[in-house]
C-alpha cells in the first residue's frame, strides 16, 4: 500500500518558501508529516476557494493573507461581512486557533499583520475608494446598469464621443448630462457620426442611472480617484500591506461591488509592466463572492474577464475566486486557476448533487479517497486541496486540515479610528468636484454663449468645430427647451438629481490588448 505520508509530502514539497495550509488527514486521522503547502512563485497562478456557507473559506482567505503578507507580498481582500478586519489584531492565544495548531503539530503564535481599510465612495468606515466614469469604461459601466448588448454598444458610442470631443466623465451627473445632450436635436446629429443612439436607448440608460445613483453610485464615482499603485506597498517592518475593502454597508449592491472589484483588477493590467515568472507575487487579489461578477454577464464581458485573469498573470498579480461551487465560475476562467481549496459541499436537493458531481468532475483522480464523498463529509477548516507544484505539475488531491489564522478570527473594534488615521484618508477622504462634462455642456448651451471649439466627432467637419446656431429674429437658436435644460443643469435641483460614475476598464483593456 502506497505510504499516504510520504506521497504527500512528496507532491507538495518546494525548493522555495511556500504558503502552509496544513497537514493531510487519512481515514480520519493527521498525519503531520504529510504537510500541504502552496510554493510562493505558484501563487500568480491563481486559484479558487469554494464551499458551502459556514465551512470556512473566510478563514482560509485570512490564512492565505497572513502568509503573503509574512513574505512580504501585498493582499487585496474584500471583506463582504465584515470579520476579515480582524486581521489587524493578534488573535486568542487559548481559543479554537490554538487548539487546531495543537492537532495539526504546531505552536501557535497570536499575530497582527498591517492593513488598510477600504470603502466604495466612503460608504461604511474606510479611506474612500472612487473611479471616474471614464476610467470605469462602457463595459464594466454596462454590467452596473443591467444593459443589454445594444445598450451596451451605444455606452460605448457615449464614451467614444465623449473622448472625441474632449469632455470629462467624472461623476454619473456627466454622464447624465451628455446622455440628456446627446438625445437633443443638435447631439442626434453630432452622434450620427458613430451610428447614432436612440430615444428609447437613451430613455433607459437614464432610468437605470437612477437606480444606480441612489445604490451607491453617487458616492464611488467621481475624484479623487484611487492610485492603484497604493495597493502595492509594504509596511515598515517588509511585510506586505494587506487593503482591506470593507463592504458590509454595500452588501444590498452586489452589482456595484462585485464590477467595482473586477475595475481594479483591470486597472492593476493597465498599469502593471510585464515581468513573467518571479520568485514572488506582486500582490495577490482575493475576489469575494465572485459568482455576483459572472450573473448575468454578456459574452463579451465574460471575454473580457477571462484574458484579464490570462494575461494577469505575467504582471506578477494572483487572482482568487472566493464562491461556494466551482460552477459559480465560467469555464474560460475556472481552467486557468491552477490551486484549489473546495471546502465542504452539501447535498441536500437535487440540484445540489448535480452541482457535487459536477465539481466531483474537475478534480484529479485519487488513489486515497472518494472525491464525492469527500467533499460532503470535510468539517469546517477542512478542505480537498489541489495545487500546481513548483513544476506547474498539478498534485494528488488531500483532505487537509487547515491551519488557524493568527490573527483575529472576527471583526476588528475600531475600523473607522484606523482609517482616519491613515495618510491615505488626507489623499482620498475629501471629494473633489473639477470642471468635466456637465458643466461643459452647460456652458454650450447657454443662449448667449459662444460656440465651444471641439472635434467633430470620427474627425469630420470642415474645421474640426461643433457650430451653435445663431440667434435671428430675437429668438433663442437652441430652442426654448434646451434653453430650460441648461438651466436646469446649472440649478441646484440639476446637480443634486446628476451626481457620479466611472471609466477606464475593458475599453482600456482591449487597446492594450
Amino acid at each position: 500500500m502506497t505510504d499516504f505520508a510520504a506521497t504527500v509530502a512528496d507532491a507538495y514539497k518546494t525548493s522555495g518558501p511556500a504558503i502552509d495550509l496544513g497537514r493531510g488527514v487519512q481515514d480520519g486521522s493527521v498525519s503531520n508529516e504529510a504537510v500541504v503547502q502552496i510554493p510562493l512563485a505558484m501563487m500568480n497562478r491563481h486559484g479558487l476557494i469554494a464551499g458551502a456557507t459556514g465551512t470556512g473559506k473566510t478563514k482560509t482567505l485570512q490564512l492565505l493573507s497572513e502568509q503573503l503578507s509574512s513574505a512580504g507580498v501585498s493582499v487585496f481582500v474584500a471583506d463582504v461581512k465584515g470579520d476579515v478586519s480582524g486581521l489587524s489584531v493578534a488573535g486568542d492565544s487559548d481559543g479554537v486557533a490554538a487548539k487546531r495548531a495543537t492537532e495539526i503539530g504546531e505552536s501557535f503564535g497570536p499575530t497582527g499583520f498591517p492593513v488598510e481599510f477600504l470603502a466604495l465612495g466612503g460608504i461604511g468606515p474606510g479611506v474612500p475608494v472612487r473611479a471616474t466614469v471614464s476610467d470605469f469604461g462602457p463595459q464594466l459601466l454596462a454590467k452596473v446598469l443591467d444593459a443589454n448588448e445594444t445598450q451596451e454598444q451605444s455606452l460605448g458610442l457615449v464614451f467614444r464621443y465623449a473622448d472625441d470631443n474632449k469632455l470629462p466623465l467624472l461623476d454619473l451627473s456627466d454622464l447624465r448630462a451628455l446622455l440628456t445632450f446627446l438625445n437633443s436635436d443638435e447631439g442626434k446629429t453630432e452622434l450620427a457620426g458613430l451610428g447614432g443612439v436612440s430615444s428609447q436607448t437613451v430613455g433607459v440608460l437614464l432610468r437605470a442611472l437612477v437606480t444606480l445613483e441612489d445604490g451607491g453610485g453617487n458616492e464611488f464615482f467621481g475624484e479623487p480617484q484611487l492610485d492603484i499603485n497604493d495597493l502595492l506597498r509594504v509596511a515598515p517592518d517588509g511585510r506586505g500591506l494587506i487593503s482591506c475593502l470593507e463592504l458590509p454597508a454595500v452588501q444590498d449592491k452586489p452589482k456595484l461591488f462585485s464590477t467595482a472589484l473586477m475595475w481594479l483588477l483591470a486597472e492593476l493590467f493597465e498599469a502593471l509592466p510585464e515581468i513573467g515568472d518571479v520568485e514572488k507575487p506582486k500582490l495577490v487579489f482575493f475576489f469575494d463572492e465572485a459568482h455576483l461578477l459572472f450573473d448575468g454577464a454578456s459574452k463579451a464581458f465574460l471575454d473580457s474577464v477571462a484574458q484579464t485573469v490570462r494575461l494577469i498573470r505575467s504582471k506578477g498579480v494572483g487572482v482568487f475566486f472566493v464562491t461556494q461551487t466551482p460552477k459559480d465560475v465560467p469555464a474560460d476562467v475556472l481552467g486557468q486557476l491552477g490551486n484549489r481549496v473546495q471546502h465542504a459541499l452539501r447535498a441536500f436537493t437535487p440540484d445540489d448533487a448535480k452541482a457535487l458531481k459536477a465539481t466531483v468532475s474537475t478534480f484529479p483522480k485519487s488513489e486515497f479517497y472518494d472525491i464525492g464523498e469527500l467533499l460532503t463529509s470535510l468539517g469546517i477548516g477542512e478542505a480537498a486541496v489541489t495545487i500546481l507544484s513548483e513544476h506547474g505539475v498539478p498534485t494528488p488531491v488531500v483532505h487537509t486540515k487547515l491551519r488557524a489564522p493568527a490573527s483575529r478570527m472576527g471583526p476588528a473594534d475600531d475600523v473607522d479610528g484606523a482609517a482616519k488615521a491613515s495618510p491615505l484618508f488626507a489623499k482620498y477622504g475629501t471629494r473633489v468636484d473639477a470642471q468635466s462634462a456637465r458643466e461643459m455642456l452647460a456652458a454650450r448651451l447657454e443662449p448667449d454663449a459662444p460656440a465651444a471649439p471641439t472635434p467633430a466627432p470620427g474627425g469630420g467637419g470642415s474645421d474640426g468645430r461643433v457650430h451653435a446656431r445663431a440667434k435671428s429674429d430675437g429668438s433663442d437658436a437652441l430652442g426654448q427647451g434646451t434653453k430650460a435644460l441648461g438651466k436646469f443643469l446649472k440649478s441646484r435641483q440639476g446637480k443634486a438629481l446628476e451626481k457620479q460614475v466611472a471609466r477606464g476598464i475593458f475599453g482600456m483593456l482591449k487597446k492594450s490588448l
